[in-house]
């Protein structure tokens, strides 16, 4: 009869979880279905994972004559960016495939660099007039601060001279407002809108539309000017991993809704567009995170990253994490079996439920992690972190045992328990003083501290279901060393501290991010009533609201005051 009490509790655990899982992966309306034919154009940057400029690492000629061929059939256009560094022979493969060549020059603060990219990009674009059909000179240089106007103004003028085809500029579309002169300059205008990196930051419900407005907007100016010359929209598109930016939120389902919509937007209005980007770029993640690696209509594999038609699945391979998960669950019923059987139900249930939290946290945590990881350092960092969870969780797993079973605790469990989450919190307070810093591309770690987080929780309720009256003072961690108790409670306690005021600086950090953005300023001048416009960003920012809460969370034990002999508690 006991033995039939754990299956039941057991098959209980494994269907409700089966079913927030089924739920939660239920597939997506994404918008309209894309009709048939081809892109206009793709921005293409053959690098895949081992390749990449920071390294001096570039593509071979056969990278770029595969990945045009794959592309021949999805664009009519590529837009590369530089002419250099391994791309020199793309417009021969181009031409040999069909894809007509947007050709880009790279220009940075080198002169003698920039001096080299121009004549290499005269020559080119000279030789392949039939495949060549537009030119852009620089590429985000004024954003950059890598040159001055003038300076730019001058390639974009010797370019000009020696060539045939139309000749731009390309930056974020506020450049242009900034430095109007450009629209002068320029056979055509190029301009990037990319909503999730707006200094306001568009939430996908309204990116499509916004992309329609700045078009409108530059137009409009353009016109002011007395000009009347095509745009180009020369990058547009959203990523499917990566931090959270406001209502901005990566996803696959969003990049889909994103390109879905920006799509029928530009055939409704007759928008030239460039989708930003026909690969996912590994070597991105060095300098940007996870999100810069990850706006790819196609992964790094050469894999599409969602379907043109018909809904769409976040994670299309749930069931193998959901199946894994169980398995690991599983396996810890098994080795607590024969214990189990004399708690009651509600005690059961609780460890069960625990047990299968942190089986589904380390499933989750692999995924993620590994997929987002891109270099050897990255791989071996998600490697450390999955074997140091996975060693907190057993640790966790029978502590509450120990707290749900009443017996004696464990002094050696309960001094490495205390011991990791020391570890893990200074490391927490690590990761949040870097998002509070340097946050703008940093992923939030939830996927990293969810085990240690549930755990606490976990913790403080079987100690509660233990003691019934379980109190603020009685979530401490118990002093285990011999005569060092008041030393070690004035540690915890900074700690504590320490954790609590990152998270302070982390919304202060986040928050004046968007109130000092070069276009928020120009858009909202009064600078004390834009305060609320950037707070509302920084709230409605649900990942680094999760990740507050669990650096909260992981300060609680160390702001008690449990005293060397207090045995109703200790986490640890």
């Amino acid at each position: 009869m006991k033995s039939v009490k754990i299956l039941i509790c057991l098959l209980f655990i494994i269907i409700s979880n089966a079913a927030i899982q089924w739920y939660a992966n239920q597939p997506q309306m994404a918008g309209t279905d894309l009709p048939p034919g081809k892109f206009k154009s793709l921005s293409f940057a053959p690098f895949r994972e081992g390749y990449s400029p920071l390294d001096k690492k570039f593509p071979l000629p056969e990278h770029i004559d595969q990945d045009l061929s794959l592309l021949a059939g999805k664009t009519q256009n590529i837009r590369t960016y530089s002419i250099l560094d391994g791309m020199e022979r793309t417009p021969e493969f181009a031409g040999k495939h069909g894809i007509d060549v947007i050709q880009g020059g790279w220009l940075e603060g080198s002169t003698k660099r920039n001096k080299k990219e121009i004549q290499t990009l005269i020559e080119s674009v000279n030789a392949h007039p039939d495949v060549i059909k537009r030119v852009i000179v620089g590429n985000e240089v004024l954003l950059r601060h890598d040159m001055s106007v003038e300076a730019l103004i001058d390639y974009i003028r010797q370019v000009k001279q020696a060539v045939k085809q139309p000749v731009s500029y390309a930056d974020v579309w506020s450049i242009y407002l900034k430095y109007p002169q450009l629209f002068n300059e320029v056979d055509f205008i190029t301009i990037h809108i990319l909503p999730y990196w707006e200094d306001e930051p568009i939430g996908i419900d309204q990116a499509t539309a916004h992309v329609e407005k700045i078009v409108r907007l530059i137009e409009a100016k353009a016109h002011s000017m007395g000009q009347d010359k095509p745009i180009l929209i020369g990058e547009s598109g959203w990523p499917s991993a990566g931090r959270q930016r406001g209502k901005a939120i990566p996803s696959v389902v969003n990049e889909t809704k994103f390109i879905r919509g920006l799509i029928e937007v530009a055939n409704r209005h007759g928008f030239d567009y460039n989708i930003v980007e026909a690969f996912n770029q590994p070597w991105k993640s060095h300098n940007e995170g996870v999100v810069g690696a990850n706006w790819g209509l196609l992964s790094a594999d050469r894999q599409p990253m969602f379907p043109l038609t018909g809904p769409v699945i976040e994670n299309s391979h749930w069931q193998w994490d959901f199946g894994i998960a169980s398995g690991l669950f599983l396996i810890i019923a098994g080795v607590y079996f024969k214990k189990l059987q004399t708690f009651a139900v509600l005690r059961l249930l609780i460890f069960l439920t625990l047990a299968q939290l942190f089986g589904t946290c380390l499933v989750t945590q692999a995924d993620f992690m590994w997929l987002t990881s891109y270099s050897f350092w990255q791989r071996a960092y998600t490697v450390m972190m999955l074997a140091a969870n996975f060693v907190l969780a057993i640790g966790l797993i029978q502590r509450n045992y120990e707290l749900l079973a009443e017996i004696p605790n464990s002094i050696i469990l309960a001094t490495r328990l205390r011991i990791a989450y020391q570890v893990f919190a200074l490391f927490a307070l690590y990761k949040t003083i870097s998002l509070a810093f340097i946050g703008r591309s940093l992923s939030f770690p939830i996927e990293e501290f969810a085990i240690p987080v549930i755990g606490v929780c976990g913790l403080i309720a079987c100690l509660g279901l233990k003691h019934q009256d379980l109190d603020w003072h009685s979530l401490s961690f118990r002093d285990l060393l011999e005569g060092g108790e008041i030393k070690q409670k004035l540690r915890d306690r900074q700690i504590a501290q320490y954790l609590s005021l990152a998270a302070v600086a982390m919304l202060i950090g986040e928050t004046c991010a968007f109130w000092f953005g070069e276009d928020f300023v120009i858009a909202h001048p009064d600078f004390i009533a834009s305060l609320p416009l950037a707070l509302g960003y920084t709230f409605t920012n649900q990942q680094l609201l999760i990740w507050i809460a669990c650096v909260l969370i992981l300060s609680v034990p160390f702001w008690g005051h449990g005293g060397h002999n207090d045995q109703r508690l200790s986490l640890s």
